[in-house]
């Protein structure tokens, strides 16, 4: 019915900084479970999480992959740790123009943390199983939310694809791979 408020789960992964170790398992299980065929290899460029390291200040940040964003964002805020500067950027989870963090490394295509969604489903992402110091918990809250008009991922490929190499050059190429299949 139109205007009824419905239910949706959120998942999210909290993340306790001062139990992480920085051994990045994390990393090699979310890109082998990635992989294609899945676990057939693993390259910490296709992971969707990432664990900013400062082994010399023994400081660890695991970050995963939120929402592609279109434009580079204005914060260019500086963070001090134990005497490190860091910039905001370090800590986004968005995948954006302004950087090579949370892309697809051969297509540039964004990467998002899907929360290992597969069939059959997981209890928890592979990170938060396989984190040993429990650096990684996995919660789920349901709230209650109206009808949401978002792009879907096939959406937001084809976008970011021809921010990349432009909507005609997109186009020829689809045009192209249809009559191949036809013919």
């Amino acid at each position: 019915m139109k205007g009824e408020k419905k239910n949706k789960t959120i998942k999210s992964i909290r993340i306790d900084v001062d139990k992480c170790v920085g051994c990045m398992a994390c990393e090699l299980i979310c890109s082998a479970f990635h992989a294609t065929p899945k676990y057939s290899s693993n390259n910490p460029a296709r992971s969707r999480i990432r664990v900013i390291r400062d082994p010399i200040a023994d400081i660890y940040v695991p970050v995963y992959a939120g929402e592609y964003a279109v434009a580079e964002c204005a914060g260019r805020d500086k963070y001090t740790i134990d005497g490190k500067e860091y910039d905001e950027c370090a800590f986004c989870r968005a995948s954006c123009p302004s950087r090579d963090l949370f892309k697809e490394p051969d297509s540039g295509l964004p990467l998002k943390c899907d929360m290992c969604e597969s069939d059959p489903s997981l209890e928890k992402p592979m990170c938060v199983q396989w984190c040993l110091n429990e650096a990684l918990i996995y919660e789920e809250r349901e709230v209650e939310t109206g009808e949401e008009n978002k792009q879907d991922e096939l959406e937001i490929g084809l976008e970011s694809l021809a921010n990349k190499y432009g909507l005609h050059k997109i186009m020829d190429i689809v045009t192209r791979m249809s009559a191949a299949k036809k013919g």
